[in-house]
């Protein structure tokens, strides 16, 4: 068991590990409990009942924070001629076809988000294992192939963010920073269930929303009852 601070042992006395919060008293307690002297992110962990073995119970997707992240994504698309003109207009940080395919191979990886338009996807490809490895291939579940560059770019800047189950049947994903208002992060954590809700698996039977934690980067963990969410 990891041995904690002095620092994030005092904060700890703040919560009951036994007890669950509504989400409100969870996000102030959250700010209250983040150690760190640096803009901590807020983090929630989702324990789903699914079988993450299992294909027809696998639960991806994709929500816009409200409020955004708090972190400014550098995006890069895979695009030719208008496409490539009208990405560098929405936004993007970088653009190109086979000059960026190059500069990856090379091992240039600056970028946090990539997008393609679906004419590339032959050529982007050859990345798999580059981008792959580091979750960065493009995918048409997450809108990130599309012909619709202005939209994939200008929704991942205003602070789109994508969920995936991993093996242990759980979600995690970041909704915002501990110097965001709290109103604020309670309404990105609202568009994050909103939206796990929304991708539930048909073939999921019992109780879906098992157990939801919030943390700061560096904080204890605060339970959410999730009463008015089931």
């Amino acid at each position: 068991m990891a041995k904690h601070g002095k620092k994030w042992q005092e904060v700890a006395k703040l919560v009951n590990p036994e007890s669950s919060y509504e989400p409100a008293e969870a996000m102030e307690l959250v700010k209250k409990m983040a150690p760190a002297k640096f803009d901590e992110t807020v983090e929630v962990a989702v324990r789903l009942g699914v079988d993450p073995r299992k294909q027809d119970q696998a639960v991806r997707g994709v929500v816009v924070l409200p409020n955004g992240t708090g972190k400014s994504k550098r995006v890069l698309v895979f695009a030719k001629g208008d496409k490539a003109k009208e990405a560098e207009a929405a936004g993007a940080d970088f653009v190109g076809d086979a000059d960026m395919i190059n500069k990856i191979q090379q091992g240039w990886f600056d970028f946090d988000v990539c997008v393609a338009t679906p004419d590339m996807m032959s050529e982007v490809g050859k990345l798999g294992r580059l981008l792959g490895g580091k979750g960065l291939m493009p995918n048409p579940k997450a809108g990130t192939v599309t012909f619709d560059v202005t939209k994939a770019v200008q929704e991942i800047k205003a602070g789109k963010i994508e969920f995936r189950l991993d093996k242990a049947g759980q979600i995690h994903a970041p909704i915002g920073k501990v110097s965001f208002d709290a109103d604020k992060l309670g309404e990105n954590f609202k568009a994050l269930v909103d939206a796990l809700n929304r991708a539930k698996p048909a073939a999921a039977k019992g109780v879906y929303l098992r157990n939801i934690a919030v943390s700061s980067t560096m904080g204890p963990s605060v339970r959410v009852n999730l009463q008015s969410f089931r």
